[in-house]
């Protein structure tokens, strides 16, 4: 029986193609639909992209065109040397068999799903919050009508890493820090699961080549993660890849697995710490006026990572 009815927000991107087929695969999750949305590379290759992974891996899910830049600031330039010119790996894309878009933009196909099935709804958001600042803006009730939001965002340092982009900051909150910031502060509740869980989580190469053998699913696993692989080796000095996106679809599936600590974020806007993530935990007991008025989030500080990674090979494994 189906336990997860998932929105799933994404640029992808590869390790977002990769949990793009982990939910696909899941017996757990029924993808309820997939909203583009720029960041990894332009909103019309995350779009293209997402009709290229939906035709091949899980037809007939509806695919939402999303925002094309932050809210008040500039696009991002595409990351074609992490990504790939085509952001996935530089694989070889045929053209999808189904190039249909639903007639909303994303938000609004957010906004409409939400509504549709009160309680029932989880938003997995593993690219920038433009999307999903801009459904807030549209409808703010849907913050109570949501079952969970779960992103793939953010930096805290509790092991050490508090940035990708810069030393302050994650790539995805980096992105639109200013949507950012509105979606921790919704009545909604938030799970972040950023780099402090998903840099302790690695695929090594040599586990990820057991997945050639694999099906279409498993090859395309591995065809997809060389290109971003070979940016672990030269900028981390990784033999594997860090396990982002997948680990929130991981935290869905087996909350278990992944220690949380509650409390208010806050992300910075303005200055050389822009895209911050800071959370006033609730056992800090000083006032806080910035955080206190604010919902507890989220943030997760700990990770099973081997029971996260056997998580996904096995949904991959048993799907055959």
């Amino acid at each position: 029986m189906t336990q997860h009815k998932v929105i799933y927000d994404t640029d992808p991107g590869v390790d977002d193609a990769m949990a793009l087929v982990f939910q696909a695969l899941h017996p757990d999750i029924e993808l309820l639909g997939i909203t583009s949305v720029y960041g990894n590379a332009t909103i019309d290759t995350t779009t293209s992209n997402a009709l290229y992974l939906r035709s091949r891996f899980c037809p007939g899910v509806p695919v939402a065109r999303g925002a094309a830049a932050p809210l008040h600031r500039a696009p991002p330039a595409p990351l074609g040397w992490i990504h790939g010119d085509n952001g996935l790996g530089n694989i070889e894309l045929g053209e999808p068999g189904d190039t249909s878009l639903d007639a909303r933009p994303a938000h609004q196909f957010i906004v409409d799903t939400i509504r549709a099935q009160p309680g029932e709804v989880t938003l997995i958001a593993v690219g920038p919050l433009t999307n999903l600042a801009l459904a807030l803006e549209a409808d703010p009730e849907i913050a109570t009508l949501v079952k969970q939001v779960v992103i793939m965002g953010g930096a805290f340092g509790t092991a050490g890493v508090l940035g990708n982009v810069s030393p302050a900051a994650e790539a995805n909150i980096m992105c639109d820090p200013d949507a950012a910031d509105i979606v921790l502060g919704a009545a909604w509740p938030v799970t972040m699961v950023g780099l402090d869980v998903t840099q302790e989580t690695i695929m090594p190469n040599e586990w990820l080549k057991d997945f050639g053998g694999h099906g279409d699913a498993g090859r395309f696993v591995w065809d997809v993660s060389r290109h971003y692989a070979r940016f672990h080796k030269d900028s981390a000095g990784l033999e594997g890849i860090y396990v982002h996106d997948s680990s929130a679809v991981a935290y869905v599936l087996a909350p278990h697995l992944y220690t949380v600590r509650k409390g208010p974020v806050r992300v910075v806007t303005s200055g050389i710490a822009t895209g911050e993530t800071i959370q006033k935990p609730v056992t800090m007991k000083a006032p806080a006026p910035d955080w206190d008025d604010r919902p507890a989030q989220a943030v997760c500080v700990g990770v099973d990572a081997a029971g996260m990674l056997d998580l996904y090979k096995n949904t991959f494994f048993k799907a055959l």
